[in-house]
């Protein structure tokens, strides 16, 4: 092969992966949710940089999820809910999704109520941003195809960069940076050992699995797709993981060095304008902003998706609203209710965001261990299913999550113990 024909090949594998990328780049990116950003940022303030070395722990457990998410939706072309009603009926089908209901409305309250925060910081209230913000995400997906749809949520999910601004105004020490990274530290501290915990069992949500499959078939991805779709999977962790890095850095540089604590990532946002400058404390609340409108609107997508999948209704962003009215019907009510708990006259919406993280340590398990029935069926995967060291690997990451998550079950119903 000459180096015209061998330019030519490359620039068409350039232009397909081009083409594929976006479910697992969206994907991982929107766990890095409102919740989350708090989890960093609590984790680098109270803690400093002492808690990096676990992050590369948390991409390996995120990447066996959504590897085998994105192979089943390539090679099945079905939803996870789908599949899930063919192999294990319809009453496993109505407790999964009735949980995952439930606390992806928790979540998609706790999305609306870090826009509410984060836009509190500029001086504008919760009574403006939240119904704005709400109609945005709402209209984004009922008037636009999944391709434009898709645009948007990429762009959103660039804008995460914000954090690395952030972290570079704060002027962090990197050799220590670098070896707090690679280098294992333990302190036998229950606040310690709690946030170990919820940095590498928490980056894997429930409703990220149901998401990126659901996107998959929506965007029409076929078994020749596959390794492109690898490719889209492992750009996305490892951009999500960067960025957790990164606001740790942020809060460890900051806060951490000059004792300043915080409950929330609105907290890290105020904290920062003294320490590092106005402009990163900006950078700061605009990801905020950013990660929390990018959240509100997959959420909400996603459990439209497995509603509709469950029981056979017609679902999709290209369809019409005539087309798939249960769809769209979903969707909208989840931002309703979601962004209208924020807008009561609550004194806290910790409760609630408790319980979100609560529901789904709960259905977890449940969904991984289905999961793994699933990738392990030959009649349904052939050949893509798993097999040998892998699948002993996938398993022992699903029984550490498993344990994790039982942790985090125990700190959250019992928050006095220990």
């Amino acid at each position: 092969m000459n180096i015209v024909s061998r330019l030519k090949s490359a620039r068409a594998r350039l232009l397909l992966l081009l083409a594929v990328i976006g479910p697992g780049i969206i994907t991982t990116n929107v766990d890095n949710d409102a919740g989350g950003i708090t989890t960093y940022s609590v984790a680098g303030a109270h803690y400093g940089n002492s808690l990096l070395w676990a992050l590369p722990l948390a991409g390996i457990t995120l990447f066996f999820a959504q590897e085998m998410s994105a192979r089943l939706g390539v090679i099945t072309g079905k939803g996870l809910a789908d599949l899930i009603r063919e192999k294990f009926g319809v009453r496993w089908t109505a407790l999964i999704i009735g949980i995952m209901v439930f606390a992806n409305w928790a979540n998609t309250v706790s999305e609306f109520a870090g826009v509410a925060a984060s836009m509190e910081i500029f001086g504008v209230s919760k009574y403006i941003s939240v119904p704005l913000a709400a109609i945005g995400v709402w209209l984004l997906v009922v008037k636009a195809s999944y391709k434009s749809v898709e645009r948007v949520f990429l762009v959103a999910s660039v804008f995460y960069i914000s954090y690395v601004a952030s972290a570079l105004m704060a002027k962090p020490a990197w050799p220590a940076v670098l070896r707090a990274a690679v280098t294992p530290s333990f302190q036998f501290d229950t606040g310690y050992l709690l946030l170990l915990v919820t940095l590498i069992g928490t980056t894997v949500a429930p409703w990220q699995q149901f998401y990126q499959q659901s996107a998959i078939v929506d965007k029409g991805l076929k078994p020749p797709h596959l390794n492109y779709e690898m490719v889209d999977v492992l750009v996305g962790i490892v951009y999500a993981i960067l960025v957790v890095g990164f606001i740790v850095v942020t809060c460890a540089s900051t806060l951490f060095v000059n004792g300043v604590p915080i409950e929330t990532a609105k907290d890290a946002a105020l904290a920062l304008r003294p320490l590092a400058g106005a402009h990163a404390a900006t950078l700061f609340a605009l990801g905020l902003l950013n990660a929390s409108l990018l959240a509100s609107a997959v959420l909400p997508l996603s459990t439209a998706y497995v509603v509709c999948e469950a029981f056979g209704w017609e679902s999709g962003v290209s369809k019409r609203l005539s087309e798939a009215p249960v769809f769209f019907g979903i969707h909208a009510a989840l931002i309703l209710l979601g962004g209208g708990v924020v807008l009561l006259p609550l004194k806290s919406l910790v409760a609630t965001m408790m319980a979100s993280q609560t529901l789904n340590g709960v259905i977890l398990p449940i969904v991984m261990v289905v999961m793994l029935r699933l990738v392990n069926d030959r009649g349904l995967l052939g050949r893509y299913a798993n097999r040998g060291l892998y699948n002993v690997l996938a398993w022992a990451i699903v029984i550490v999550l498993i344990a994790l998550t039982i942790i985090l079950l125990a700190a959250a119903l019992f928050p006095g113990m220990g």
